[in-house]
């Protein structure tokens, strides 16, 4: 059922996107597909739901509505938070830096921003501290945070230091310009030199925690479209040394497919088995076109030891 619009008066609010619901995309939560549609959390999600910032048909709905094909969804404009937190003095492995953005070696370990359970030991206090203009588009949780990679991830992560460069590099993600590159150790030796593969992903309707793959998009579940390209660098030892370019954008595409395929990364939690204290996925290059110059800029981050030793 759809959500019917009463009058209200907050709906006069200038609107910043219009998001269509397509066949492919119903069936979602509507706070887990806005979240992997814009690169943001759940929570802030959630946040701006409440806030009456996000409209489902013109409507105010919860975070847990289940969208529908053809449900139009309207974000409101917000300005950029002023920033809460304290920085705190943390060392940060600085590849390169202008007055748009930084780019940063993050090391395992390191949680990008704060949430529940974390202290201050986050890259995001760290930049505050670093940063004295940080971009604040991003939420008071989340300053110039622009993309993500889990705690157990190393490897290079692009940040935002004014709101023009936040919004520019945001689209670039949006549109699939911007191109990352990872190197994965995965179990198993594969025959191949590369390799693309090509299953469209979407939510595990049997653990929502998790997402799995399909030979084909179904008619009752939401999945979405996905590739990924893979290259082989080195085998040895039942291991592989992969070279790995996501084409889309999917939320774990690339833990999933390569646990598709029958190689998950070593250490990977969910779609492995568990070898090792931590999934071996490391985010090596990146490439993209300035904010301000137009560009193209490509940084890579020093390989991990357990990737030198299979090259």
């Amino acid at each position: 059922m759809k959500i019917k619009s009463p009058p209200t008066t907050w709906q006069t609010a200038a609107i910043m996107e219009i998001i269509k619901v397509t066949d492919t995309d119903q069936g979602e939560r509507l706070d887990i597909f806005l979240a992997e549609k814009l690169s943001e959390s759940r929570t802030r999600i959630k946040k701006l739901i409440e806030a009456k910032s996000i409209l489902v048909n013109n409507a105010h709905t919860k975070a847990s509505y289940i969208i529908s094909s053809d449900d139009e969804i309207n974000l409101t404009i917000s300005p950029p938070q002023k920033l809460e937190l304290k920085g705190k003095e943390i060392p940060l492995d600085i590849i390169y830096e202008d007055t748009d953005f930084i780019v940063i070696n993050k090391p395992v370990g390191l949680v990008v921003h704060p949430g529940a359970g974390t202290d201050d030991n986050t890259l995001v206090h760290a930049l505050l501290h670093h940063c004295q203009d940080l971009s604040g588009i991003g939420g008071v949780e989340r300053p110039g945070i622009i993309h993500r990679l889990d705690k157990d991830t190393s490897g290079i992560i692009l940040i935002a230091k004014n709101d023009n460069a936040h919004k520019k590099l945001s689209e670039q993600f949006k549109k699939r310009t911007i191109k990352k590159t990872y190197l994965a150790l995965i179990e198993g030796t594969i025959k191949e030199d590369e390799g693309e593969i090509n299953y469209p992903i979407g939510r595990n309707p049997k653990n929502r925690k998790k997402m799995t793959t399909f030979r084909e998009i179904p008619e009752n579940l939401s999945a979405k479209s996905a590739v990924t390209h893979y290259k082989v660098l080195g085998q040895k030892e039942h291991k592989a040394l992969l070279e790995v370019t996501p084409l889309t954008g999917r939320t774990h595409q690339i833990r999933v497919h390569l646990a598709a395929i029958g190689h998950p990364i070593i250490g990977d939690p969910l779609y492995g088995n568990k070898h090792g204290k931590r999934q071996l996925l490391h985010a090596y290059k990146i490439s993209f076109f300035h904010p301000s110059t137009g560009q193209m800029m490509e940084f890579s981050a020093p390989l991990p030891l357990w990737a030198k030793n299979y090259c």
